[in-house]
């Protein structure tokens, strides 16, 4: 990630400095304290070049939504969550806020915009353990007998939505229906001194925009498909390297700070050309907060502190949600994918907001595409 000081931003805006403080109030720039300085402050590169594009007036149609994709301008409505002014708002509630008491479900009721909730007894055996591959085939069965979601209305699918997030929680935190889902997880896990942790990582990871997976759900509910389709969609998406399951580079990280110090494995890494996941985020430049709040409910292990202090005095960015579910996982020493399946059973809960919401928006989402290949005449 590039910032740039004040003076290079106006002079690639052609803007005066009113405008560009102007610009950073609205979110639309995001900025830092300068490190050397912290009377001044920095710009994000990407955010300065896009509107100065913008401002030319010559960019066409198809540039504007393909950078729209990666990080920029919104391509969708939604009232559910949003990122401003470097807080994670839901409903307009401050998620960090809320995980100092809120429970998952309490913020499942949140984004649904509904009144109750109840998880529906399993149907069928539990698993033994917590399981991604048990959440997975569970939706896959439920995808061919589980009605459309074309045409129905809000009471029904929220009804269907709390099956859906039941049929994902007995896969994920195995347990009796009526246990709240952060104790049910702990118990599976057998650290009922992590519970109040795995509460509040639940809560602040529950939605987060238009990511990558909340993209894929609304993509496959805009067909018509049902609910638990489009959840599956999202899992699926959220299973990648560079989405829900980047606490593996983190761990990765630590281990080797564990072998040859922190300092010497983050120095090595950047030698490498190796981008540090654990650290940054394009929508939190002041530091992620979902991170924030998560490390201030325990004590991280001593590898974990020494990864943090050294790796931001050198890459100059604090760690983000990638690092915290890391470390919580080490300090509570939780089964090694503790972390995408917090990750997935929090999430669960926004993918069916959005869902739900893609429904009555009553849109079909269909992009076009940039044709970039050969003509008839070359082919």
């Amino acid at each position: 990630m590039t910032w740039l000081t004040a003076e290079e931003a106006l002079a690639e805006l052609g803007t005066k400095p009113q405008t560009l403080y102007a610009n950073v109030s609205r979110g639309r720039i995001h900025s830092k304290a300068d490190p050397s300085d912290p009377r001044r402050s920095l710009y994000q590169e990407s955010d300065v070049k896009r509107l100065a594009e913008r401002h030319t007036g010559r960019r066409k149609s198809e540039t504007v939504a393909a950078e729209a994709i990666r990080w920029g301008d919104p391509v969708l409505t939604s009232s559910i969550s949003t990122i401003a002014a470097g807080r994670l708002l839901y409903r307009g509630q401050d998620a960090a806020e809320l995980s100092a008491h809120a429970t998952l479900e309490d913020t499942a009721l949140l984004l649904w915009n509904a009144e109750s909730f109840a998880c529906v007894p399993a149907s069928a055996l539990e698993p033994a353990s917590p399981s991604i591959r048990a959440a997975l085939l569970a939706l896959a069965g439920r995808v061919s007998t589980d009605l459309p979601s074309l045409g129905r209305a809000r009471p029904a699918l929220q009804m269907e939505a709390c099956s859906v997030l039941s049929t994902v929680a007995d896969a994920l935190a195995p347990g009796p229906a009526d246990h709240p889902l952060h104790d049910r997880l702990s118990a599976c896990w057998g650290r009922p001194e992590a519970a109040e942790c795995l509460r509040r990582a639940l809560v602040v990871l529950a939605d987060h925009e238009l990511n990558a997976s909340t993209f894929a759900v609304r993509v496959t509910v805009s067909t018509g498909a049902a609910l638990s389709a489009a959840v599956l969609s999202g899992l699926a998406t959220l299973t990648g390297p560079l989405h829900g399951s980047a606490w593996r580079s983190v761990d990765a990280l630590a281990e080797a700070a564990s072998t040859f110090g922190a300092e010497q494995a983050i120095r090595g890494l950047l030698l490498r050309g190796n981008r540090l996941v654990a650290f940054g985020h394009p929508l939190y430049p002041d530091g992620d907060v979902r991170a924030s709040a998560l490390l201030s409910s325990f004590e991280a292990p001593p590898v974990f502190r020494d990864v943090r202090q050294a790796g931001e005095e050198i890459v100059g960015e604090k760690v983000n949600v990638d690092f915290a579910l890391a470390a919580m996982t080490a300090a509570f020493d939780l089964p090694e994918e503790a972390p995408i399946i917090i990750f997935a059973l929090a999430r669960t809960a926004g993918w069916l907001a959005h869902a739900m919401e893609q429904i009555e928006s009553g849109h079909l989402i269909r992009p076009r595409a940039r044709y970039v290949g050969p003509s008839p005449a070359e082919a």
